[in-house]
C-alpha cells in the first residue's frame, strides 16, 4: 500500500530534501522536521531534535516516518564535535521512539539512518547484513575511527529498544550516497581530481563503498512496499571496490589522466587543514547489500564507473548551481 503521509526528520539536508520531492510529486503528503524551518513546496515543522513537542502530532496518523536526522560527521573530532554527533543521532532516533510510543495511530514504518561505518575495517571480506563483522574486535583501529563505531552502534541500539509493536522497524546502514550536489562527498573528490590530487589514497587497497542518490531513493521506495522486510538492511550498491579503482573512475569521468597519489601524512595535513578527519577516506569499508539482492531489487548504477560517469556528467550540467550553494553555505542537521 503506498503511503499518503510521510514525516522526514532532520530533512533539510539533500537527502532529505530529495526524497520530499520524489515523494511530493508523488501526490503524498510530505511533513520535514527540522531545526531550522525554511519554506518549501511542504510543511516544515520546528523540532529541536531531541524533546516532545508539538511536532510529535505529525507522527500520530502517518503511515511512513523517516529520520536521518544527525550532525555532519565531515569535521574534526573535537570533543564538542564528538558530543554534538552522538547526541544528534541518539536524541533524535529516541524521540522519534517516543513519539511514535505515544501516538494514537502509530506509523507503520520507521525508516532509521545508519551508516556502514559500524562494520569492521576489512579488505579480505564483503560485511553483508548477516555475517558482517561490527566493530574493531581485533583492536587495530585509531580510537577516532572506534568513537564512529560506538555512535553508530548506540544510534541504532535507541531503536531496536523501542517498544512499537505496530511499527516495523528498518535501520539502513547507508554506504556515502553520491550525489552532484555540493554537500555530497563527489563534489570533494571531483575538485581534488581537477586540481591534479586524485590519485589513490595511501595504498589505495582499502574498500570504498557507495550507492548512486538514485537507487538510495529506489531503495527506500523499495522497502516502505514490502512489508516483509524489518531490522538491518545495507543501502550500499552491490559492487564496491579498493580505492585506487575508484579514483581512477572519477578521474576517467572528469576527462582528467592523472592524479598525484597521497601518502597518508599528506592526507592528515589535508584533513586537517579541511577541518575533517582522514577516517572519511582510509578506513575500508566493504559492505554489501545482501538483503535488497535476495528480494530482488535491481540496480540502476551496480558498478562505480558507469556511475561515476553519470553523476560528473549531471555535476558538469549543474556547476554554477552547485557553485552558488556551496557559497551559500548548504547542509543541516
Amino acid at each position: 500500500m503506498s503511503p499518503s503521509k510521510v514525516v522526514i526528520a532532520g530533512g533539510s539536508g539533500f537527502l532529505g530534501a530529495m526524497l520530499a520531492h520524489r515523494f511530493h510529486e508523488t501526490g503524498i503528503e510530505v511533513v520535514v522536521l527540522s531545526r531550522h524551518p525554511t519554506f518549501q513546496p511542504w510543511r516544515v515543522v520546528e523540532w529541536d531534535g531531541h524533546s516532545i513537542g508539538a511536532w510529535a502530532g505529525e507522527i500520530d496518523g502517518a503511515d511512513v516516518v523517516v529520520n536521518l536526522a544527525g550532525r555532519n560527521v565531515n569535521c574534526r573530532y573535537s570533543r564538542t564535535n564528538r558530543e554534538e554527533i552522538l547526541r544528534s543521532r541518539v536524541d533524535s532516533a529516541r524521540a522519534i521512539r517516543k513519539a511514535i510510543a505515544v501516538a494514537a495511530k502509530p506509523p507503520r514504518l520507521w525508516l532509521q539512518m545508519s551508516t556502514a561505518t559500524i562494520y569492521s575495517n576489512r579488505t579480505d571480506i564483503a560485511h553483508d547484513e548477516f555475517a558482517g563483522v561490527i566493530g574493531d574486535a581485533a583492536g587495530s583501529a585509531p580510537e577516532s575511527w572506534r568513537f564512529s563505531i560506538d555512535v553508530a552502534t548506540q544510534w541504532e541500539a535507541a531503536v531496536s529498544s523501542a517498544a512499537a509493536p505496530r511499527t516495523r522497524r528498518v535501520i539502513l546502514r547507508t554506504a556515502m550516497v553520491m550525489a552532484p550536489e555540493s554537500t555530497s562527498a563527489l563534489t570533494t573528490l571531483t575538485r581534488l581530481v581537477r586540481m591534479g590530487l586524485g590519485g589513490r589514497a595511501a595504498s589505495g587497497r582499502q574498500y570504498m563503498s557507495w550507492i548512486h542518490h538514485l537507487d538510495f531513493a529506489r531503495a527506500v521506495d523499495f522497502l516502505i512496499e514490502h512489508d516483509d522486510l524489518s531490522g538491518v538492511v545495507n543501502l550500499a550498491a552491490p559492487e564496491p571496490l579498493p580505492n585506487a579503482d575508484f579514483m581512477r573512475a572519477i578521474r576517467e569521468a572528469c576527462g582528467v589522466r592523472l592524479g598525484l597519489p597521497a601518502a597518508p601524512w599528506m592526507l592528515a595535513a589535508g584533513a586537517w587543514l579541511l577541518r575533517t578527519e582522514t577516517e572519511l577516506i582510509l578506513k575500508s569499508r566493504r559492505v554489501v547489500p545482501a538483503r535488497l539482492l535476495a528480494r530482488g531489487f535491481e540496480f540502476v548504477f551496480p558498478s562505480w564507473p558507469e556511475a561515476a560517469r553519470d553523476l560528473c556528467g549531471q555535476q558538469a550540467m549543474t556547476l554554477p548551481a552547485v557553485a552558488a550553494t556551496a557559497r551559500a553555505g548548504g547542509g543541516t542537521w
